[in-house]
């Protein structure tokens, strides 16, 4: 009986089995791993869409540049109107805008380290090179694709914790996170990526006001503001890579954006 009293203190009350271990913490999946850097180049990029967005609405007959939620509604009107002339025009929009996304994650997957000043750098080229681009038709606006295809090569330059892409280019998926993150921030499981969204938003919305009144300006050639913004942010870039090849600031060890938590990390840094 002193035996078994004995072995039962030994266990600690769990009937001789070992503590249970406590869970890991969640893997750090965020790109820049340094947060000073990657919400700094979130609001920044967040303004640039915002603005470029703003100025393609105005430019381009209220064709949105990044928003495609809005895009996907104007689709829908736009077939069952019978509109094809503008379902083509929306529908290759969108689908150049996704193929943005797709390639820009596969450059992200291939430079390591260089994501930042890569990306960034197509971004600034592609943002003024559609002022060299043929205008085209109504239902193929050559001239708006490089700006499509700009921002949605935008979406894989930065991740949160989590891995995914953060909402650089459009406003829902912010506001989304923000509502939801004040609920679970009263229940105290609130993520860490919360706090940026209303900065997010504040960053697209005040880019929008600043590419209206560009475009009231100087009308297409305000595409030289985000371009040029890009640019800075790409000097930026290859500025830290070159200056601090192993530095968290630019770079991070993850997999590319919105991957299987099962995927295979893509070490950046070393």
């Amino acid at each position: 009986m002193e035996s078994g009293t004995g072995m039962a203190d030994f266990g600690g009350g769990n009937d001789g089995r070992a503590p249970e271990r406590k869970p890991d913490p969640p893997v750090d999946r965020s790109f820049p791993a340094d947060p000073r850097t990657r919400i700094a180049f979130a609001i920044a990029l967040a303004t640039l869409a915002g603005c470029a967005d703003s100025i393609g609405f105005l430019e381009f007959s209220q064709l949105f540049m990044s928003f495609m939620s809005g895009n996907t509604t104007r689709f829908g009107v736009a077939v069952s109107n019978g509109d094809w002339e503008n379902v083509t025009r929306v529908a290759s929009t969108i689908s150049l805008f996704c193929f943005g996304a797709f390639l820009g994650t596969l450059i992200a997957a291939w430079v390591g380290r260089w994501r930042l000043a890569v990306l960034l750098t197509l971004q600034a080229l592609l943002l003024a090179g559609g002022l060299l681009m043929p205008w085209g038709t109504f239902a193929y606006p050559l001239h708006a694709y490089p700006i499509v295809l700009a921002l949605g090569l935008q979406n894989a330059t930065l991740q949160d914790e989590g891995g995914r892409s953060l909402a650089l280019t459009y406003v829902t998926g912010a506001v989304v996170r923000f509502g939801t993150g004040c609920a679970n921030l009263l229940l105290g499981t609130v993520a860490p990526s919360f706090w940026i969204q209303a900065p997010l938003w504040a960053g697209l919305s005040t880019g929008a006001v600043v590419g209206g009144l560009l475009d009231m300006r100087y009308g297409e050639s305000a595409f030289l503001f985000p371009a040029g913004l890009a640019a800075i942010l790409a000097l930026v870039a290859i500025a830290l890579t070159i200056a601090k090849p192993g530095s968290t600031l630019v770079a991070g060890s993850a997999p590319a954006p919105d991957a299987s938590p099962k995927a295979e990390v893509i070490d950046a840094i070393h």
